[in-house]
């Protein structure tokens, strides 16, 4: 079985909306791998407070850490053991991350943001599945998504629907065909990110590929609207054959 835990970054909204994208970020752990995954975290948090004075079980929120004085450290502080954070994720080749970008410029006033860029995750997860290309390559697997405590009766729903009909367009142009999610397991489940280090990892990592593609005054200044790409190692470029890092822009 296959975790996939997700978090967001950016907003849904079409009409006066505060930015340009919404970013979804799934962070995927085969379970067999789960209790290393953990442990290799603890560790990382243990350093992080013998180095930086970042307490073992403090909450790692990434726009918190760059926009207010946590735990009363300093801004470049913060943004070190947020990019720390990328690196030693970087370092677990038994992890994989896949990455949904919706740029909303241009789409319909009728588009629904959420329900495209969740949709088109839970596909990419139902695909990486169904073709073994997860680390690991455990054969016929499936997967259970974990994700922050948002909008759960929403995701129930369309992982439901999804389960049922879910058309996918010809890649020769010819109408679609009906291939319903059948490698996703159970409703999708959610947990306080304050109490779960995979989705603080989450968290950082969509936090980073927003700022890929619109970075904050800070972020310009300090050079670190690359720090998404640290991550290349443990990225699922199988997700788009045509999106840079394997990003899915939609």
């Amino acid at each position: 079985m296959y975790l996939m835990y997700v978090d967001e970054s950016g907003d849904t909204g079409l009409t006066g909306s505060v930015g340009r994208y919404f970013c979804l970020t799934g962070l995927v752990v085969h379970e067999a791998r789960w209790r290393d995954f953990i442990a290799q975290l603890l560790e990382f948090r243990k350093v992080m407070r013998r180095v930086y004075g970042l307490p073992v079980r403090g909450e790692i929120h990434a726009s918190v850490f760059i926009n207010s004085r946590a735990y009363d450290l300093e801004r470049h502080i913060r943004l070190a053991i947020l990019r720390n954070t990328l690196d030693e994720l970087a370092k677990m080749d038994f992890i994989s991350f896949t990455n949904v970008v919706v740029d909303k410029q241009g789409k319909a006033a009728d588009y629904n943001v959420f329900e495209n860029a969740w949709k088109t995750l839970f596909q990419r997860f139902e695909n990486t599945l169904r073709y073994g290309n997860f680390p690991g390559r455990h054969g016929n697997d499936h997967g259970i998504v974990i994700t922050d405590a948002t909008a759960g009766h929403l995701l129930t729903s369309l992982m439901r629907r999804m389960a049922v009909y879910n058309p996918i367009p010809s890649s020769i142009g010819l109408g679609s065909r009906n291939l319903p999610i059948t490698r996703i397991v159970e409703d999708p489940h959610s947990k306080d990110s304050a109490v779960s280090l995979p989705i603080q990892m989450c968290d950082v990592v969509a936090y980073f590929l927003y700022q890929r593609f619109t970075p904050n005054q800070y972020i310009r200044r300090s050079r670190a609207g690359a720090y998404f790409d640290r991550l290349e190692p443990v990225l699922n470029k199988r997700a788009s054959r045509v999106g840079d890092m394997g990003i899915v822009l939609i």
